[in-house]
């Protein structure tokens, strides 16, 4: 039976902490939780947050969803769009170009063929201005999805949009795959000049329901 690098270190971790004599350390976990902001300054706060971290901010109501996606899709010059399976048909219905459902078996170098991706969210944090994928949720999809193609279209409820991040990870589930988004994808090159694009979307354009 073989046995990986990860097993074999981490059985060598086992045996050391078996053989020490040292009490069990105990993290504290007294974090700051509970904080809350009204609406207008949550929406506020975080929409300065992803601004400042270039990504593009467009707010609507629940009714008007569709309409602002396919704005944003036209903007972009976007036709083969991609979807996660349980995404809502509806939040599509103004967009005239291709539509195409993604599944666990499609490779990820044929989502390169994508002009973008919509996808919904699971939770915000308005102070960092990071927004949380559930890669378990439907309506999210598989962390591939939203890596690959160069637009990114997430929407937001306002209502899922915490004030400081133990608010946020409270809502998440731990045993699911999480992906973080803090602005579209960037890095800086060897001279400090600023990439974007080289691990993920260039481009995040934030769909933010006031409404829901």
């Amino acid at each position: 039976m073989t046995t990986t690098a990860r097993e074999t270190v981490l059985r060598r971790v086992q045996d050391a902490l078996a053989r020490s004599d040292r009490p069990e350390v105990t993290v504290p976990r007294a974090y700051r939780t509970g904080r809350a902001l009204p609406d207008g300054e949550r929406l506020a706060l975080f929409t300065d947050r992803l601004v400042d971290y270039k990504a593009q901010v467009r707010t609507c109501t629940a009714g008007a969803t569709a309409t602002v996606i396919a704005e944003v899709l036209r903007a972009h010059g976007a036709r083969t769009i991609g979807v996660p399976p349980g995404l809502d048909p509806a939040w599509l219905a103004g967009h005239d170009g291709e539509i195409r459902t993604d599944s666990p078996d499609l490779p990820a170098p044929r989502l390169d063929a994508l002009d973008g991706v919509v996808t919904a969210s699971a939770v915000s944090c308005a102070e960092t201005g990071t927004i949380f994928l559930d890669g378990a949720a439907a309506d999210q999809g598989r962390r591939a999805l939203t890596l690959v193609p160069d637009l990114h279209v997430c929407v937001v409820d306002l209502s899922s949009v915490r004030t400081g991040v133990p608010e946020a990870v409270a809502r998440l589930v731990p045993e699911h795959p999480t992906t973080l988004i803090s602005g579209p994808s960037a890095t800086s090159d060897i001279e400090l000049e600023r990439v974007e694009g080289v691990h993920g979307p260039r481009t995040l354009e934030v769909v933010i329901r006031t409404d829901v």
